[in-house]
């Protein structure tokens, strides 16, 4: 629990940490301008994952060395790194970083749902069922326009983000297994398993040697990596140490409209109506599923940390 002197402090690491994770839409859209989006994510978790050893190291702290924690390791990896992250880059090649922005804030939509259907112990509310259908109204807002124009990239790359979303929030369940140990070791372990899976297809597929990336990819790569993933990381799990869990889930709304803003500031984005109208309802449907029912403890989810993206 915070204190109330510490409180402008927190709430100002809040609004930088949603500002990092709504600033990552940006950088992947530039990055994968000239860099494939395997190599570009590969090299993200290997930075990232490396920073984070080093700052466990400079904590005291070391990755531990069983094999069933390091193959939890690596299923956590998959689910909240190789596979959303990738997807998200190979989409934001032909979509807005606006969009994307939109699309991966409703991870706790479908982790509620995933949690309703694998573990069964949410209750149902009609607070929650409001929630659950705004948001996949927002979304089906944003997607569906696509559709109506027929199957073209962009509603694939659009359908990747939103199963992106869902490996979040598989992610989100599976970090339960994590309980014990200190919040930022998984979030290493898996990005230093992420890095392995994905720095071997990038040599085999992409030959990096042979790319030229642009000056512009380079600076994204290294500020998505430093700043976005590696940084926010730290922020995040101390946030869940002052904040709490429900407090620190308020970065899931705020990041939508600092996303979007970036892209349209940065990127010259803009947002079609139809767009407009599904980020209220997603925006909508995230505050009333994360904000926490009057005399209703929450339990969180132990690894919810990169949705984001």
């Amino acid at each position: 629990m915070h204190s109330k002197a510490n409180l402008p402090t927190e709430l100002a690491l809040l609004l930088l940490l949603s500002t990092l994770w709504g600033a990552s839409y940006t950088f992947i859209k530039i990055g994968v301008g000239t860099i494939p989006p395997v190599t570009f994510i590969a090299a993200r978790t290997l930075i990232a994952g490396g920073i984070l050893v080093v700052i466990l190291r400079l904590r005291g702290l070391r990755l531990p060395t069983g094999r069933r924690v390091w193959g939890r390791f690596l299923v956590q990896a998959c689910l909240n790194s190789v596979m959303p992250f990738t997807l998200i880059a190979w989409a934001e090649q032909t979509t807005g970083a606006g969009l994307a922005t939109i699309l991966s804030s409703t991870s706790p939509i479908f982790t509620f749902l995933l949690t309703l259907l694998i573990t069964r112990h949410e209750t149902v509310t009609n607070r929650k069922l409001f929630g659950i259908a705004a948001g996949l109204l927002g979304t089906c807002l944003i997607v569906g326009t696509e559709a109506l124009g027929g199957l073209g990239r962009e509603m694939w790359a659009q359908l990747a983000i939103v199963a992106a979303t869902i490996c979040y929030a598989g992610a989100a369940i599976f970090g339960k297994n994590f309980k014990g140990l200190d919040p930022m070791i998984p979030a290493a372990g898996s990005l230093v398993c992420g890095a392995a899976i994905l720095i071997p297809i990038s040599l085999a597929f992409d030959r990096p040697w042979t790319l030229a990336p642009s000056a512009a990819s380079v600076r994204a790569l290294l500020a998505l990596s430093v700043f976005s993933t590696a940084l926010a990381f730290v922020i995040y799990f101390r946030l869940l140490q002052t904040l709490g869990s429900v407090g620190t889930m308020a970065q899931a709304y705020l990041r939508v409209p600092i996303g979007v803003g970036i892209g349209v500031m940065f990127l010259g984005e803009a947002l079609s109506p139809t767009a407009w109208i599904g980020l209220a309802c997603v925006v909508a449907g995230v505050i009333v599923m994360t904000l926490p029912a009057r005399g209703i403890g929450r339990q969180a989810l132990s690894v919810d940390a990169p949705g984001r993206s």
